[in-house]
């Protein structure tokens, strides 16, 4: 048999294959390359510091509690304004000079990142509700280039607040119920997802961490 007749006969073999093997490549390069799911984060799976005694030994379940705040502008912030969001939420006071401000410089990069993005939004907590009114969260809210649509600066009841931030974001090592001087002060990022679940820490004053958490918003969008 002739060179030629050879490659007449296994010419469509040898396309089939071909094609074959492209497939197969391309299947394991996506298998290769799929993101893994980001964790569901429980009581019971972080740092029991962190976490009230009351629910440390809850493994499943942990959601966000339901809320009712203040915002910037003197409006009312409930759950259903972050409803079927990915959000990020932090804790904060307006006249602190140490970790907040650099916290709220990394808060406003995320904002810019997510500004076209109506998936997602921020929410800080003030941990000094007393000092920080509506008219000084407004204030700080210009001074910082807070877009009011993207982001919230919410007020209210302290214990609220504190309770929010030690049984629903497992964030702080205390639960603040000294003298009224007594507060939390955390440098947590949370990431939270669209069933009001904890997906991801992060410390808010490390750029690095940053870089991450808006890695991890993109890994959340393709998951939703």
């Amino acid at each position: 048999m002739s060179f030629l007749s050879y490659f007449k006969t296994y010419k469509k073999f040898g396309v089939f294959f071909s094609i074959l093997c492209i497939i197969i490549i391309t299947i394991i390069y996506n298998i290769l390359n799929v993101k893994p799911k980001l964790p569901v984060w429980n009581p019971v799976s972080v740092s029991e510091e962190l976490v009230d005694s009351s629910i440390q030994h809850k493994a499943k379940y942990h959601t966000i509690a339901d809320f009712s705040l203040t915002n910037q502008n003197g409006e009312t912030v409930t759950q259903d304004t972050y409803k079927n969001k990915i959000y990020v939420a932090d804790f904060f006071f307006t006249t602190c000079q140490t970790i907040c401000p650099i916290m709220t410089d990394h808060m406003y990069k995320i904002q810019k990142e997510i500004l076209n993005d109506d998936d997602v939004m921020l929410l800080s907590h003030s941990v000094t509700p007393k000092i920080d009114s509506v008219a000084q969260l407004k204030k700080y809210a210009k001074e910082k280039g807070v877009i009011n649509r993207k982001w919230n600066l919410v007020t209210g009841d302290k214990k609220q607040i504190y309770e929010l931030a030690r049984k629903s974001y497992l964030a702080v090592k205390t639960d603040g119920n000294g003298d009224e001087y007594d507060m939390i002060h955390t440098e947590n990022f949370l990431l939270i997802d669209k069933k009001r679940r904890i997906r991801g820490f992060y410390d808010g004053t490390q750029p690095e961490d940053i870089e991450k958490l808006l890695e991890d918003i993109e890994t959340l969008k393709d998951e939703s």
